[in-house]
């Protein structure tokens, strides 16, 4: 469970830094609340910019066009899901 804990908080950080969300801690962050649209309100540009940092820093590669890539990204908890699954550091 602490792994799990660890990576959230982990999660949370790498969305505030790479976004420079400078008025958001990671308490803001709801784990089940969309991180697009009504929820933490990101937008294209902010995928694109996830997308590499998750691929920098937890070596997972995402295709921006696919349907599944959407899913991954609906909410902290998928985000996390994904990484657990297929990170390779």
């Amino acid at each position: 469970m602490s792994e799990t804990c660890d990576l959230t908080l982990e999660l949370k950080r790498l969305i505030i830094d790479t976004l420079e969300l400078e008025d958001i801690t990671p308490a803001d962050i709801d784990s089940e609340a969309p991180l697009f649209g009504e929820g933490l309100g990101l937008d294209s540009i902010d995928a694109l910019e996830l997308g590499l940092a998750l691929q920098k820093r937890y070596g997972i590669k995402l295709d921006a066009e696919a349907e599944e890539t959407h899913h991954h990204f609906a909410s902290l908890n998928a985000l996390q899901s994904l990484v657990e699954a297929r990170r390779v550091n």
